[in-house]
């Protein structure tokens, strides 16, 4: 049973179900959250009864926006941000013992998929999407970084489309997704309560989902590969901006969109998440996960992550005063500080089911 309604966690027959309903903040995850979610998964990857698990949402708009980043900003308002401290590396815990989770686990989704509703769905088994499906990892649009695993998933897509899915904090569809491998299946929501009704009488994960997948068509991403690795394969983002306004021809249009998009962004963030993508794409996703955490430390106890968030979700301006202002005046050092060791405690995500 659930200790609050924000996440309702029951045992169907011989499935875990684990649903968000926070549809006010559309399901932003919280600590108590992520909690929950652990000691269940855990508690049900022990028990030989259970098949498996699903994690779903009970509302129509989103499956996850990502992390309760309102109530942080509340805990640093109100001189108790040391508590968010103690717990921030708890969502990377869990990313890495939904990777080591060797039961099925099916993600039902639908509506958006933000952040750390990423980091929830993608680590297991069997990722399915609705037709409503929007996936992004916006972090570098409210002074953050990509994180949840980003250092290990985004780098891995082909070409530049991670890091130009990073440094835009665009959404795609459920198209895009399944090009990128990012699903497994693309099943309408009007079937997700019949594949749980058969997950919890233990029917057989793959056939099942298997006859109901459609062909989500193709990928308007995945077309554009080519324009935006000639654009995005650049030494730095300051180098990907002055392509992208030199444009000319048929992509001029999409080039200025593009780089007014990234204008738009912190430019400490930028920086962050480019040295990120392109210096340690290669880790592990344990190590990646290490690193992530040691970087959100940074921006944690820093002061980008909670002006973007106050533009973006407290005062509802849209106008964050970003420092530096400029991508020209964030240095290297700057960036070398946040990814520095040394500035959070260590972390390494440990495997509960050893």
């Amino acid at each position: 049973m659930s200790k609050s309604q924000d996440i309702l966690l029951e045992q169907r027959g011989r499935c875990g179900v684990a649903t968000l309903n926070r549809p006010r903040t559309l399901n932003a995850l919280s600590y108590p959250m992520i909690a929950e979610l652990e000691a269940h998964y855990i508690k049900w990857a022990e028990d030989p009864f259970i098949y498996g698990a699903v994690l779903r949402s009970a509302s129509d708009r989103a499956f996850c926006s990502g992390g309760d980043l309102k109530t942080i900003y509340k805990a640093r308002e109100s001189g108790k941000l040391d508590t968010i401290l103690e717990k921030y590396a708890s969502e990377y815990q869990h990313n890495w013992t939904l990777d080591r989770f060797m039961k099925p686990h099916v993600a039902l989704m639908n509506g958006i998929v933000f952040g750390g509703g990423v980091g929830a769905s993608l680590y297991g088994t069997h990722k399915v999407a609705g037709e409503n499906y929007r996936l992004a990892m916006p972090e570098v649009r409210i002074g953050f970084f990509p994180d949840v695993g980003a250092t290990y998933f985004l780098p891995r897509m082909p070409g530049q489309l991670g890091l130009y899915l990073a440094l835009t904090g665009n959404p795609i569809d459920r198209a895009d997704a399944y090009a990128l491998g990012l699903l497994t299946h693309c099943i309408d929501a009007t079937e997700f309560e019949e594949i749980c009704e058969a997950l919890s009488e233990a029917e057989p994960v793959d056939p099942l989902l298997d006859n109901r997948h459609t062909d989500p068509g193709p990928s308007s991403l995945m077309a554009m590969q080519d324009q935006i690795d000639r654009y995005f394969s650049q030494s730095s983002v300051d180098a990907i901006l002055s392509a992208l306004d030199d444009a000319s021809g048929e992509e001029s249009d999409w080039a200025k969109e593009t780089a007014t998009t990234i204008r738009r962004n912190s430019p400490l963030s930028l920086k962050v998440a480019f040295r990120q993508l392109t210096a340690y794409g290669q880790l592990s996703l344990d190590a990646a996960l290490a690193l992530e955490a040691r970087i959100a430390y940074a921006f944690l106890t820093g002061e980008e992550l909670y002006e973007g968030v106050r533009a973006l979700l407290v005062d509802k301006d849209g106008s964050p005063n970003w420092s530096p202002a400029k991508l020209e005046d964030v240095s290297d050092e700057m960036v070398d500080a946040i990814l520095a060791a040394g500035r959070a405690p260590g972390f390494s995500p440990t495997n509960p089911f050893v």
